[in-house]
This record gives structure tokens, sequence and C-alpha cells, in this order.
């Protein structure tokens, strides 16, 4: 067993198991895939810790960009139930790490990722690793493509599940309207933008509305565009 073999056990033994992650695809797909790829080269060392963990930095007129903690992933992951036969969009799928779980879990997957850089190595990633049943666009976050063979244009889907990979003050009714009947979304709410702690919500589309409840505290970093749009009072 090599190095980060044994990390990656460590990770679903001491950190995943002990927080309720049951799922046994789940916990079989982050014992395999290897999260020190999708980290930058000098983070490699850190890739399995608690924590979320940077893949880029701020810079001006942008925010960093994280990948969520192993504990909060899988969480959320398990929370939507996803099943072998769905489509599953994952919005600010950043190096492509959580579109990988995803894909081992169900049919196909959409990965949304603003940063070009990031789409592309996402894409680079996931190649490497022989998954073939994954797209990954670079494009707007609240207004995502149609899922693949459903004949609707850009920005009306629908799909199984949307996971969102990051916290975000609210989820906007666009990327709502993109839950198939009985679809799930999955989300970290927080109260304001760029606030880090809040609570995970599932959000369930019956009879043509998708309502939200909350199921756990969880903190994730925020992840940008979600922001609603400022309001003017005189």
């Amino acid at each position: 067993m090599t190095g980060y073999e044994a990390r990656r056990n460590a990770m679903v033994e001491s950190q995943l198991r002990p927080n309720e992650v049951t799922d046994i695809g789940l916990l079989a797909a982050m014992r395999s895939l290897p999260r020190e790829r999708f980290v930058p080269e000098a983070l490699q060392g850190l890739a399995y810790m608690d924590e979320d963990i940077q893949v880029l930095p701020a810079r001006e007129g942008g925010a960093a960009r994280f990948l969520l903690s192993p504990m909060v992933q899988a969480r959320l992951i398990q929370l939507a139930e996803i099943t072998a036969d769905e489509t599953v969009l994952d919005l600010g799928c950043a190096t492509g790490y959580s579109t990988a779980i995803l894909a081992r879990l169900a049919t196909h997957v959409v990965g949304v990722e603003p940063e070009p850089a990031l789409a592309e190595t996402a894409k680079s990633n996931l190649r490497a690793l022989g998954l073939a049943n994954v797209d990954i666009v670079a494009g707007s976050l609240t207004e995502p493509p149609a899922s693949p063979g459903e004949g609707h244009e850009k920005g009306h889907g629908p799909y199984d599940v949307i996971v969102i990979e990051g916290s975000v003050p609210e989820v906007p009714e666009g990327v709502l309207a993109q839950l198939k009947e009985g679809g799930r979304l999955i989300a970290v709410l927080t109260r304001a933008p760029n606030m880090r702690q809040g609570k995970a919500y599932l959000f369930v589309r019956v009879d043509g509305e998708a309502r939200g409840v909350a199921q756990f505290d969880a903190g994730a970093s925020p992840l940008p565009g979600f922001a609603p749009a400022p309001t003017f009072s005189f």
C-alpha cells in the first residue's frame, strides 16, 4: 500500500465513517479516487486533511476556490441518494474531484466550472482517470447547461440531482428549475454571501415545486456567483 492509499483509508475510517457516512458505493469511490491528483502539487501532502483545500488563490476580480473537506463532501453527496441510472449536475466542480466521485455513482455527470483554467484541469484529471461518463463545461453556475439527450435549450435541464460545491446565500430559481420531478438539489446555505458556516439543505421537486429542508450543520468555503442581486430603495 502506498502512502497516499494509506491516507485514503485513514480518511474513510477516521473522517467519513465516524460522521455517519455509510453509503457503500460512496465510501468505495472516496477510498479509491486519488484526491491528491486534484490539488496543486505543493499541497498534495495535505490532500486528505479534514479541511477545505485551496485549488485557486484569490486574485483581483476573483475569489479563491476550494475543494470541500472530505467529510462535508461525502455527507452532501450521501444526502442526494444518487442511483446508477441518474444524471447529475455538479456546480462549481473546480478541479473535478467531486465530479469524479459522482461519476462513480451516476450514469452521467455534467460538471460546470466558471474558471477556464480550473475547467481545463478538471477535464485533464478526469480523462487521466478514464472516466468517460462526464462532461466538463466552462460556464455560468447560475445558468447551467441542459442535461445531455433531453432536447432542451441551455438553461432548462432537467437533472435528477444537482450538487452545489460550496456555501451560497441562496439557490436561484433558475437552478432549481433544472430539477426533474422528484429531483434533489444539495447545497450549504448561509445567511449572507462569503460566509462559511451554514446548514446543508436538501431540496426536492414535488408537484412542480422545489422545497428545501435543513439537514445538518455544515461548513463550506463560499462559492462565488450566487450572491443575490442588490436592491435599491429611495
